[in-house]
């Protein structure tokens, strides 16, 4: 995956948020950024290890990191066109 070491351009906590509403904040940050942006997607709840990978590769964002620490999930996505 490629380095994040530049800060994103946006931030979405979703941390104490459970199914469906860390899918659905995501859907709606997406539609405010510009292709090419970098989200960070910070959540606490575990089936988003499976649901944003989906999200990405159903709407064609690429997924650059994914990472869990201590029961905290986080995704770095680059917006898609």
């Amino acid at each position: 995956m490629p380095q994040t070491h530049r800060p994103p351009t946006a931030i979405l906590d979703t941390r104490g948020l459970l199914c469906p509403e860390p899918v659905m904040m995501l859907h709606g940050k997406v539609r405010e950024l510009a292709s090419g942006d970098v989200l960070r997607v910070l959540a606490s709840d575990p089936s988003t290890r499976r649901d944003i990978p989906k999200f990405c590769h159903f709407l064609g964002h690429e997924l650059l990191k994914q990472s869990e620490q201590d029961g905290a999930f986080e995704y770095w996505l680059r917006i898609a066109q």
